[in-house]
């Protein structure tokens, strides 16, 4: 999964299969509470107080409304986008999950005489040339979009950029005022063992095709201690073996699967008309892979050296793949709120992750399978709200670390971090932990193998060692103890505080 709503509404007004020779020019604006457009030519919006102080009919509503259509204008056209790398833009932008955002937020506008299907090497091609002009605003997009005349829905605008905003500001309010961890060479550091990386196919009975499954270990010295990484919708293992080349320096053998029904292969395959969508199906099918591979650990199949202790394993998971970890470790999928909520574009909690979240309606009441060889589990950014009844608090067999970008637009962290673990910190605490990454996004947290394990490898190492060291004190519980150790676990680049003490209070 993988920009915001600001970017997105350039993906509504840049709808072109091949840019023409003319930039933008206009823009009609449709603004709220009134039945007509406003003419504004694009220049006229570097500077929208002489716009608005002049003796045009926008000027007169303004007047008319005390300045607030002014202000409007200016929050909107002028703020900067929370999006302000382009290494991110260029990944997330050719993806279908940004698509899905275009489809959602196409009601917002156009651009007159383009064609409707949509090309990412344009939507880049507009954000090269407005970042060329310094920090990405609206009104630096608007000019570099190709066209004659945007037709721009002010008062839509407007609600999804305030909405998204609020998603975010609840983690600001926890992050403020916090002192995130300090980093700790012995954490952070790759470990002293030699580390070998190997690919393999498993075959299983509830597919068609086997899993192709990476396997990161020591090549001596190993502990015997095992952990599987799940990864997110249309990813790979690639993307987070840094995590597991770092766990496995310290020890520990990863098993990394592909998910076949919703990993890169897949995405490229329903990219050319081959194959539909992940159906709702695989909501079951991927817990389902890293049981199998468990048992398959177990059975001697994976080639590991003896030794190897299957009864008690950590999961860690990204996006989907954080979803998968939470079902293994218990949490059990309910389709009330998704029935209850899915069809409703106005509620304030609504973010993209409902997209994947809603398309497992089919299937959600037949996914839960918890396994009870997973004690515990680290889940980063998880679609969780809606599917885990976002009126009621999950409950997990297994220990939960959960982690949540402060900048995540595509999951935010206000009502899919902060809100369930606030339920769940109101039952009383059971050892389940919230770390949030100042700074963190929905692409800046994975690594891949030659990375050195990215800003959460600290963060894993440490709760992996908790987790194994508890022995039997890793089951949740009240009075539960902490498995992060105090302090070191932070990194160098993004801040990592632990705000669970602060969620009882908080209001999300």
């Amino acid at each position: 999964m993988q920009t915001s709503p600001p970017l997105a509404l350039l993906l509504a007004v840049s709808l072109a299969a091949s840019p023409p020779a003319r930039a933008l020019e206009q823009i009609e604006l449709k603004l709220p509470l009134v039945d007509t457009t406003f003419s504004i030519r694009l220049a006229e919006l570097s500077d929208p107080r002489a716009l608005l102080a002049g003796h045009s009919d926008l000027a007169e509503l303004d007047q008319a409304t005390r300045g607030r259509i002014g202000r409007q204008l200016v929050e909107l056209f002028n703020a900067p986008l929370p999006l302000q790398a382009l290494e991110v833009a260029h990944q997330v932008v050719p993806s279908p999950l940004a698509q899905q955002a275009l489809l959602l937020l196409s009601s917002l506008g156009g651009v007159d005489g383009l064609p409707a299907d949509v090309s990412s090497e344009t939507v880049l091609n507009v954000l090269d040339l407005a970042y060329a002009r310094g920090s990405l605003t609206m009104l630096g997009v608007l000019q570099a979009v190709p066209g004659q005349t945007a037709f721009v829905d002010l008062g839509k605008g407007l609600f999804l950029l305030q909405r998204m905003n609020a998603q975010l500001r609840s983690a600001a309010g926890l992050l403020d005022g916090t002192t995130p961890a300090a980093v700790d060479p012995a954490l952070a550091g790759p470990g002293p063992l030699p580390v070998r990386r190997d690919t393999l196919n498993l075959s299983v009975t509830y597919r068609p095709l086997p899993l192709e499954v990476v396997v990161i270990r020591p090549s001596q010295q190993a502990s015997g201690r095992l952990v599987a990484i799940s990864h997110g919708l249309w990813d790979g293992p690639e993307s987070f073996e840094g995590w597991g080349r770092h766990l496995a320096s310290h020890g520990y053998t990863v098993l990394l699967p592909r998910h076949p029904g919703s990993d890169r292969t897949q995405q490229q395959a329903m990219l050319s008309g081959k194959v539909p969508p992940p159906g709702p199906a695989e909501l079951r099918l991927r817990p389902l892979d890293i049981s199998a591979l468990i048992d398959a650990a177990a059975a001697g199949q994976l080639g590991l050296p003896a030794g190897v202790n299957t009864g008690s394993v950590v999961v860690l998971g990204h996006s989907w793949g954080a979803t998968t970890a939470l079902q293994l470790a218990g949490a059990r999928p309910r389709s009330q709120q998704l029935q209850k909520r899915c069809n409703d574009l106005q509620d304030p909690q609504r973010n993209l992750s409902w997209v994947l979240q809603c398309s497992f309606l089919g299937a959600t009441d037949q996914a839960a399978l918890a396994d009870p060889r997973v004690k515990a589990v680290v889940a980063v950014s998880p679609p969780m709200a809606l599917l885990f009844d976002a009126e009621a608090a999950p409950v997990f067999q297994g220990r939960v670390l959960l982690v949540s970008g402060s900048r995540d637009w595509v999951v935010p962290p206000g009502p899919e971090a902060v809100a369930p673990m606030a339920r769940i910190a109101r039952l009383g605490n059971r050892g389940h932990q919230l770390v949030l990454a100042g700074g963190g996004d929905h692409f800046n947290l994975g690594s891949t193998y030659d990375q050195g394990g990215g800003p959460l490898r600290g963060l894993l190492l440490g709760w992996v060692n908790g987790a194994f060291a508890a022995g039997s004190g890793v089951a949740p519980g009240l009075g539960a103890p902490e498995l992060l150790p105090p302090n070191g676990w932070g990194d160098g680049v993004l801040s990592l505080s632990d705000v669970s003490g602060r969620l009882p209070s908080w209001n999300p």
